[in-house]
């Protein structure tokens, strides 16, 4: 196990100025069969980066870090959520060591919160070859540099924002890739895995609004499940289980 995690971290790092996406770009190299775990994929800028459910990720030019690692996941498909758990997990692991007053948490399903408001979001895209779950490209946007976001993002915040410090990106991109590679292949079972993500879930025990986009309520976050779902207890005391997408996160 050890002389592969090694190989797969002298895998090759691709640095580019611009792209459209990282993510997409990893999948291009993947579809040409010219990929191999372990690959990293970083720009200094994407115009067309991406989000969940197809939204657009937006990022200043070099002040980002902006990265897509492609991993053999080696895993049954039913594992995707823990797998996605572990990574968030090694991101929120290598940022609580950067500054001692930082809180930091995962919000479901895996945005990453730094003091309460967003620092980074992660998109993992997967490829079937069959029934084989035979590649994910994870991609990463984590907000290091900037000084000041725009006024329609109220709950962002960037890492120099956070610490009045200024983060070195290549220094950092290489830590959080060798902790996601280290943690893939660290073993640990899905019932491990989901108890490190619960311990960072943002609001967990805490009351939380969410909204279907026509009436909102009010619920207290208890946990995620291995399945994605996020268990809410509502104010009637009944549980909840929401899947992604289904409901709106309301800040």
């Amino acid at each position: 196990m050890a002389l592969d995690v090694m190989a797969i971290l002298e895998a090759p790092i691709i640095e580019l100025d611009s792209i459209d996406s990282t993510n997409n770009y990893a999948m291009q190299l993947i579809d040409a069969d010219t990929a191999q775990p372990g690959l990293t994929v970083t720009a200094m800028e994407q115009t067309a980066g991406k989000g969940q459910r197809g939204r657009h990720w937006a990022g200043s030019r070099g002040q980002s870090l902006l990265m897509s690692l492609v991993v053999a996941p080696g895993r049954p498909l039913e594992q995707q959520f823990p797998f996605s758990a572990a990574v968030a997990v090694a991101v929120a692991e290598v940022l609580s060591t950067l500054h001692e007053d930082w809180n930091i948490h995962i919000k479901w399903p895996n945005d990453i919160i730094v003091n309460d408001k967003k620092a980074g979001g992660i998109l993992i895209e997967n490829i079937l070859r069959g029934n084989t779950w035979a590649w994910s490209v994870i991609g990463l946007g984590l907000n290091v540099l900037q000084n000041i976001f725009p006024l329609e993002l109220p709950y962002a915040i960037s890492l120099k924002i956070a610490s009045g410090r200024e983060f070195d990106i290549i220094s950092l991109r290489d830590r959080i890739r060798q902790h996601i590679i280290n943690t893939l292949h660290s073993g640990l079972s899905t019932e491990a895995n989901m108890q490190q993500y619960n311990r960072y879930l943002y609001r967990r025990g805490a009351e939380q609004a969410f909204s279907d986009g026509h009436k909102g309520w009010l619920g207290i976050v208890v946990k995620a499940g291995a399945d994605g779902r996020l268990m809410v207890q509502l104010e009637n005391g009944s549980m909840a289980h929401y899947t992604h997408g289904d409901v709106v996160w309301m800040w």
